[in-house]
């Protein structure tokens, strides 16, 4: 995978817009989703493979009882993929992944965490539309047909309106991004998309491995963090926006109020 360590503020954001012109738009149009984490080691399994045993046949199971027992009225259409994000959304185990438009985003969640800044920080960078190169001819010609390079719940249901059906559109496996439903500030303020991939088992890592030239990771030096995290906080790229409430604002102020530790301090 192309790996990039970057040395500053300025070159961390020219690396993360690199490539967004769009000439037949004349505007900056990134086609890329970002993934922030607070470690360079973290990989990408999603929590329902993290959970162990036979991810292949849990998954049915537990979003079958979360379907039965959550109101109906959760979802804005009763489609598998309207309960899939919402699942997500609320922490059940699910394949999906969390992504952003954003890269100021992505840079907030790997640096939110400030008991990781002795660790390099990562941000992943996945070029959509590259991706989509690999889908199979079914779901290219719903992008076509929308004239975009995400899904919505919408399309994928007109796809698939099954798991099981997603997953049988290609017997090679493939990886698609889809918004969610806008169903609370959180998503909207965190201007969230979902990666899925078209099996269970097969992590992002693995998928991203065997086709070259897709994916981006953009290491954040430890010694960096403190920077970055303070010029985004500038930005107001914080806790308080992106998880409105008072929760958010609790986990702003917890954050920000906490003192510099750190033994580099003296050098930047």
């Amino acid at each position: 995978m192309d790996e990039i360590r970057v040395s500053s503020w300025n070159e961390l954001s020219e690396t993360l817009h690199e490539n967004s012109w769009n000439k037949d738009l004349q505007r900056f149009r990134s086609t890329c989703a970002f993934r922030g984490v607070s470690d360079r080691c973290y990989d990408l399994m999603t929590s329902l493979r993290r959970l162990g045993g036979p991810t292949d046949r849990l998954e049915d199971h537990i979003l079958r009882a979360f379907r039965k027992y959550a109101e109906t009225r959760s979802v804005p259409d009763d489609w598998v993929w309207n309960w899939l994000a919402l699942a997500q959304h609320h922490g059940l185990p699910t394949r999906l992944l969390d992504w952003t438009y954003s890269p100021f985003v992505a840079m907030h969640f790997a640096t939110e965490n400030t008991r990781r800044y002795d660790s390099d920080g990562l941000i992943w960078m996945v070029d959509i539309r590259r991706t989509n190169g690999f889908l199979p001819e079914k779901l290219k010609a719903l992008l076509r047909d929308e004239g975009s390079d995400v899904f919505s719940a919408a399309m994928l249901n007109a796809a698939a309106s099954t798991i099981d059906r997603f997953d049988a559109l290609s017997d090679d496996p493939f990886v698609v991004f889809f918004e969610p439903p806008s169903l609370d500030a959180r998503i909207v303020n965190q201007y969230a998309l979902f990666s899925l991939v078209s099996d269970p088992v097969l992590t992002l890592d693995d998928w991203l491995a065997r086709h070259p030239g897709v994916v981006r990771r953009i290491i954040i030096p430890a010694e960096l963090k403190w920077e970055v995290r303070d010029k985004l906080d500038q930005g107001n790229i914080t806790e308080r926006v992106l998880y409105p409430g008072l929760d958010g604002l609790s986990r702003w102020l917890r954050r920000y109020y906490t003192p510099r530790h750190d033994e580099t301090r003296d050098l930047v």
